[in-house]
């Protein structure tokens, strides 16, 4: 399983236009179906086909999907209902859950203009297509969907009538609500945890506020996306309620790392530090003021634990729906929003936000012996300090001695690459001028010394660079090397001072395995990307007897030749940890730290490498 997930902008940004583009091939699939949408009796829609999301997203995927719809107040106000808007938007979401992972739908309050029961009833009816379907979702009252003037305590309402618990309770994600009903939590399972959205009312009692605090109690090592109809005014600023919100209820609970809300206009966005030191970010989303009263607009907050980020987008279906018929020229403009407060990437480090209420457990150390599989040659690994030697675990009697220039000596760290089997590493204090330094090389009549692993071989090496890693004092240092040069061993193309084998360090940081194959003159070489420093990294170099592929965290790099390349040359002489030779003579040490290092007699898939 490929596990490197570097953080590049111009990916995001890539996949940023990709998901624009989505919106827009979607209307294809829309089409004049959404446009129609309000002429479509329920019964037809009970009998459309089966959404591409069947009834569960995917739980374990690390890319999914919360949709945000706040308020709908216009499109439900008095004799003047349009549910069209709204259907197509919960469609979109029922026909687009699979390809989006689509785990959730909230919103914000205001469903209706002025809380009548034929509003209700109506954007009730537009519901039912969740319901039918089983998706999980939550609403809230607003300010227009109950008497402003009340608290949570104010007893039977329509909205009561329409979106109490009694709805929910048949729904997979439905958690429970308070006494009074008129707050509920939600839970659902996505990157293989479970999420919980709080959605509170409009004016949180005493009450209110207790339960929300026992439902946090109750499940101390979820992550919350808590949802209410007021909290943020506009950019930075928090309304007088949204403080006292903030006050009584957010900055001291560390699970609530996201807020979203309606009410006001236009959208905006707030970060506040909570008791704990943590970000918690407060978003305003309203688009009642634009065009059809918002279009019933729906925001995607697409969750991306690997990439570390939030990708928000705003869109109506509806409008893209009826792209399809010609737009009017308000439409036009409102087919997609794309200013900063509509259109914005969130970056969270996730499993350090959340490892205040849910700490993510090291990996305990394996023992040496679950490393040694069937054809090991050699297995290395530091658990302390190096006195002068360090044993080969394998037992095949590959021995490491302590090589010192200049007077340099190994240090000893605990720290180590969280896949890493041993837990601890050696650090290497390298320097190029003047060369100083210390490192490792296997002893005199070492089998290693002479294995030409003609039927393939697999190299693994644990590592880190630190912050004062420097290309002009501390490039081409390497990881593993083999002493000898071509020359010595008959191959005279390229260079013929360099090393038999080395994988090394270049000066942009990117790993280079660069050997003298059996069966050619010249160096074969396969190039990794840049790796940025103070981050432990795992390279396996793999040959499977004709070809040989390097892989960067379990991902096979772009540089890999395709040129036939067997076995390694030997001149019969040691091999180096932490040491380059040039000329068969030391030229540079490593400076970093080197964790696990191990050499199989064969091919390995990357579900045997030590990350596993």
């Amino acid at each position: 399983m490929c596990t490197s997930h570097e953080h590049d902008h111009g990916q995001e940004a890539a996949q940023a236009g990709a998901g624009r583009r989505s919106f827009l091939r979607a209307t294809a699939l829309l089409g004049a179906a959404a446009t129609a949408a309000a002429a479509v009796p329920a019964a037809a829609a009970e009998a459309a086909p089966a959404s591409s999301a069947g009834r569960h997203p995917d739980p374990d995927s690390r890319r999914f999907t919360l949709a945000v719809m706040p308020d709908t107040q216009y499109l439900f106000d008095g004799p003047s209902i349009d549910k069209a808007p709204v259907e197509a938007a919960l469609r979109y979401l029922l026909e687009h859950g699979k390809e989006e992972n689509i785990v959730f739908l909230s919103h914000l309050g205001d469903l209706t203009q002025n809380g009548a029961p034929a509003e209700f009833a109506a954007i009730g009816d537009a519901f039912d297509l969740l319901d039918r379907r089983g998706v999980g979702y939550s609403v809230l009252a607003g300010n227009h969907d109950v008497k402003s003037s009340t608290t949570d305590q104010r007893g039977a309402t329509a909205y009561l009538d329409v979106f109490g618990p009694d709805r929910f309770k048949g729904h997979r994600t439905f958690g429970g609500a308070s006494p009074d009903g008129y707050n509920t939590y939600h839970l659902f399972r996505a990157a293989g945890r479970e999420w919980m959205v709080l959605a509170l009312d409009w004016r949180l009692s005493d009450q209110g506020h207790a339960w929300a605090r026992s439902v946090l109690a109750a499940h101390p090592r979820t992550p919350v996306v808590l949802t209410t109809h007021e909290l943020v005014v506009e950019d930075d600023s928090l309304s007088a309620y949204g403080q006292q919100l903030w006050d009584r209820l957010v900055k001291d609970h560390d699970q609530i790392f996201l807020t979203l809300n309606g009410h006001y206009w236009p959208a905006g966005r707030a970060t506040r530090r909570n008791t704990a030191g943590n970000d918690v970010h407060l978003h305003l989303t309203n688009y009642q003021n634009r065009y059809f009263g918002g279009a019933a607009m729906i925001r995607l907050y697409r969750f991306d634990l690997d990439r570390g980020v939030i990708d928000v987008e705003t869109v109506s279906p509806w409008i893209l729906g009826r792209a399809g018929k010609g737009l009017n020229e308000l439409e036009r403009q409102e087919i997609e929003l794309s200013g900063d407060a509509d259109r914005f990437t969130v970056d969270i480090d996730f499993e350090k936000r959340f490892s205040g209420f849910a700490p993510v457990p090291a990996r305990a150390s394996r023992p040496a012996s679950r490393m040694l599989i069937p054809g090991t040659a050699a297995y290395w690994r530091f658990d302390s300090a190096v006195s002068g030697k360090v044993r080969d675990l394998s037992g095949r009697g590959n021995d490491l001695t302590v090589v010192s220039v200049g007077g340099g000596t190994l240090g000893w760290s605990a720290d180590h690459h969280p896949d890493q089997p041993g837990h601890g590493s050696l650090e290497f204090q390298g320097h190029k001028s003047p060369l100083t330094g210390a490192y490792l090389q296997t002893v005199d009549k070492a089998p290693l010394n002479s294995a030409e692993f003609r039927d393939g071989y697999t190299i693994e090496v644990f590592y880190r660079m630190p912050a004062d890693w420097d290309p002009d004092h501390n490039a081409w240092a390497g990881l593993i090397s083999r002493r000898g040069t071509g020359g010595a061993a008959g191959k005279t193309a390229d260079d013929p001072d360099e090393p038999l084998a080395t994988l090394s360090l270049s000066n942009d940081r990117e790993p280079q395995w660069a050997m003298r194959p059996l069966n050619q003159q010249g160096i074969a070489t396969n190039w990794g990307q840049e790796t940025p420093l103070e981050t432990w990294w795992h390279l396996a170099v793999v040959n499977d007897g004709r070809h040989t592929t390097l892989y960067v965290q379990g991902c096979p790099v772009v540089r890999n030749p395709k040129a036939p390349a067997v076995g390694i040359a030997s001149v019969g002489k040691p091999w180096l940890l932490g040491g380059y030779t040039y000329a068969d003579t030391i030229d540079q040490i490593l400076h970093g730290r080197l964790g696990d290092v191990r050499i199989v007699s064969r091919a390995l898939p990357v579900s045997s490498f030590m990350t596993h």
